[in-house]
C-alpha cells in the first residue's frame, strides 16, 4: 500500500471518529441519554469490534487505530446510558 493510501486511511479514521466525541460531551454534561437507541449503540459497538478485529488480521494500523479509539468512545456512551438511566429511577 502506498503512503498516500495509508494517510487517506488515518483522515478517514480521525475524522469518523472524532464524530462522535461531540455526542460523548453532549451526554455527559447533560446527563441524559435516553433518546439513544440501545439497539443502535449494540450493532454499532458490534460493528466497530469487527472492524478492530478486521484491521488487526490485515495489520492495517489505519483501521486498528481508528476502531480502538472509536470503541473506547462507544464504551463512554454505553457507560454513561447505564448510569444516567439508573440515576434517573
Amino acid at each position: 500500500m502506498t503512503t498516500g493510501v495509508i494517510w487517506i486511511g488515518y483522515a478517514a479514521g480521525t475524522l469518523t471518529t472524532i464524530a462522535f466525541l461531540p455526542q460523548v460531551l453532549h451526554v455527559w454534561q447533560t446527563k441524559r441519554a435516553e433518546d439513544l437507541h440501545s439497539g443502535t449503540l449494540a450493532m454499532f459497538t458490534v460493528g466497530i469490534v469487527l472492524w478492530l478485529a478486521y484491521g488487526i488480521a490485515t495489520h492495517q494500523r489505519p483501521v486498528i487505530l481508528a476502531n480502538a479509539v472509536t470503541l473506547a468512545l462507544q464504551a463512554a456512551i454505553i457507560f454513561l446510558k447505564l448510569r444516567y438511566a439508573r440515576a434517573g429511577r
